[in-house]
């Protein structure tokens, strides 16, 4: 049987612990939600890291994550961590410009002006380039 097949047991076996992971990470997640609304922020960034930690890279609950993290550490008064946290978002999903809004934010709060402009700049860079790869919609054709 191959390792590919859908019904595998290398398969069956990685989608329990995925699916498992993917659920624990997004409570972790609400939970860092429900806690930076309700003015914790940095109880709110330790349930956005137990997140990070128990999510699959890349799926939307550990993208949901880190940009929970930045604004927590953010809230939190934590600048130069929310920095990082925003630097390794940047990393990690290079073609987003939420991600580069997050860190051009942060450097501003910490007086990084420059800084922060060029971030805010490549975010803009970013969704010009999603505009344009996008198709246009019917109402702007008329």
């Amino acid at each position: 049987m191959s390792r590919t097949h859908k019904t595998g047991s290398a398969y069956i076996l990685k989608s329990a612990v995925t699916a498992s992971d993917t659920q624990t990470a997004e409570s972790h997640c609400q939970r860092g939600l429900d806690l930076l609304a309700a003015g914790s922020p940095a109880e709110a960034a330790t349930a956005f890291r137990a997140a990070i930690a128990a999510g699959p890279e890349n799926s939307s609950a550990h993208i949901e994550a880190h940009h929970g993290l930045i604004r927590a550490l953010r809230d939190a008064g934590q600048i130069n961590q929310s920095i990082a946290a925003a630097l390794a978002l940047t990393a990690l999903t290079p073609a987003d410009p939420l991600a580069h809004t997050a860190l051009s934010i942060s450097l501003q709060q910490a007086g990084h002006v420059p800084q922060a402009e060029a971030a805010a700049a490549r975010a803009r860079v970013l969704e010009w380039k999603i505009q344009l790869e996008s198709p246009p919609s019917e109402d702007s054709l008329s």
